[in-house]
């Protein structure tokens, strides 16, 4: 009984100090109130998920995890199920406890009947204990913000303690072509399903300098690879102890890429397959749809509802997000690592020619990361002779112009304006009629450089957009 009062006494003050922070424009409420509220019941976050009568899903993984679970909550949606979901992407364990304790009504009880929270790296081991999931879905796993997580394989050793503890019960579904990911499913009690990618076509070639787990989890030799994606994404296999990647249930057969403007998928599963026509681009974001599908099969949900939410998405805020800010467009693509900011590179010169027009905004804030020497293992490479020009902005602007010119950007097409608001500007004046202004911000930019575009009327504040 103590217990319970405690909780509905935490719940409600939580909720009160969210409507404070919003109202007076502090921040948009998504981690306060559930960091007082864990001060106040510190069990409250296990309490409420053990309320929801479909269980939690608890997805993961460095790159495309706020879309993955943006598409998945589209489709639970769409299949008729009521969703609590961090649509905020406030994926640390106090963000977490801020979005169930949002979902309650006045005695405490939730208002949803399945719970859906993308999770930070480092904080997925105390989500999986505290939530108990029904359903872990792992996306992908690579460097970053090493100042704060590590290198991988700290991470992935975390992850798999934790997920040892998972019952017969859930489900742990990984990405096949991840190594790091794959093996995770090694000895769990768990049912372990995979996904993964089998269009040859958009193979690379040799696996790149970005590859962050280039040799074998079994034995150490150096995977050999039939196929490459992206850094060390692909088809591989150890020469010396025979593991391999797994043969995915859920397997992404054909892709056509149309530029910017999105992309035809072709996918087969147990007992079906599926065509669909995604209003995104990209290869990673093909990646994030395929996770998200497989989820929702493994969910038991009907495939034609997948297919009708993922044709009709709308990405998440700053992820490919299209915005008409005044007149001139913008797309705002969140890079934060080298192999994230290298494919939506990839993106954008696939079909161009001599006339990009960017925006670059880099800050080194905690949430970004401290350390910026990121930037040189990224491809921009890939932009040099693609450009028109390009407003480069923010704490580290100086460090992003060098790194543009040794990736062979000529410095003429090159403007440094630290102030973001000013090289909004500057990139808006100088964008011809019809033209896409093309911004790629870290994450504590696009928050700015989001608030500059609501305060102008342009999009809504994120905590309404989401």
């Amino acid at each position: 009984m103590v217990r319970q009062i405690r909780n509905l006494s935490a719940i409600q003050i939580g909720k009160l100090v969210g409507r404070v922070a919003r109202q007076l424009r502090l921040s948009g409420g998504t981690s306060m109130p559930g960091a007082l509220a864990r001060r106040l019941a510190p069990s409250i976050l296990s309490d409420l998920s053990a309320t929801l009568p479909q269980g939690v899903i608890l997805l993961a993984g460095t790159n495309g995890k706020t879309t993955t679970s943006h598409m998945l909550a589209d489709i639970l949606r769409m299949s008729g199920e009521r969703v609590v979901h961090n649509r905020a992407g406030a994926n640390l364990i106090a963000g977490l406890t801020t979005t169930i304790l949002s979902d309650t009504d006045w005695r405490g009880r939730p208002r949803s009947a399945i719970g859906l929270f993308e999770t930070d790296e480092a904080a997925l081991p105390q989500a999986i204990a505290e939530t108990r999931p029904r359903l872990v879905l792992i996306h992908n796993l690579f460097r970053d913000q090493l100042d704060r997580y590590g290198e991988i394989d700290t991470i992935a050793n975390a992850w798999r303690t934790a997920l040892l503890r998972l019952p017969t019960t859930a489900t742990l579904l990984l990405n096949a072509d991840d190594p790091a990911v794959a093996d995770l499913g090694r000895g769990m009690s768990a049912q372990v399903s995979y996904y993964g990618l089998d269009d040859a076509r958009h193979a690379t070639g040799a696996a790149s300098h970005l590859a962050d787990s280039p040799f074998c989890r079994r034995c150490g030799r150096r995977y050999v690879y039939q196929l490459v994606f992206y850094a060390h994404i692909g088809h591989y296999a150890c020469p010396a102890c025979g593991h391999a990647r797994p043969t995915p249930s859920l397997r992404l057969h054909r892709i056509e890429l149309h530029g910017a403007a999105g992309s035809h998928l072709e996918l087969d599963y147990p007992g079906g397959s599926m065509e669909l026509e995604l209003p995104l681009p990209g290869l990673y974001n093909a990646a994030n749809a395929t996770a998200a599908i497989a989820a929702a099969l493994a969910l038991g949900l009907n495939p034609n509802h997948a297919r009708s939410a993922l044709e009709q998405f709308s990405a998440a805020f700053g992820r490919i997000e299209r915005v008409d800010a005044g007149g001139s467009a913008l797309l705002i693509a969140l890079i934060k690592n080298p192999v994230g900011a290298s494919e939506t590179v990839r993106m954008l010169t696939s079909n161009a020619q001599s006339n990009l027009h960017l925006l670059i905004a880099i800050n080194d804030r905690f949430a970004d990361g401290t350390d910026v020497s990121w930037l040189w293992d990224a491809d921009f490479e890939l932009l040099a002779g693609k450009i028109a020009r390009v407003e480069v902005t923010g704490a580290r602007a100086e460090d992003m112009a060098v790194r543009l010119k040794y990736a062979g950007v000529d410095p003429a097409l090159i403007s440094v304006t630290p102030q973001v608001a000013e090289a909004l500007n500057q990139a808006r004046t100088a964008l011809p009629s019809g033209a896409t202004l093309f911004t790629l911000p870290t994450y504590t930019a696009m928050l700015e450089l989001r608030e500059l575009l609501a305060q102008r009327g342009w999009v809504q504040p994120f905590w309404k957009s989401v």
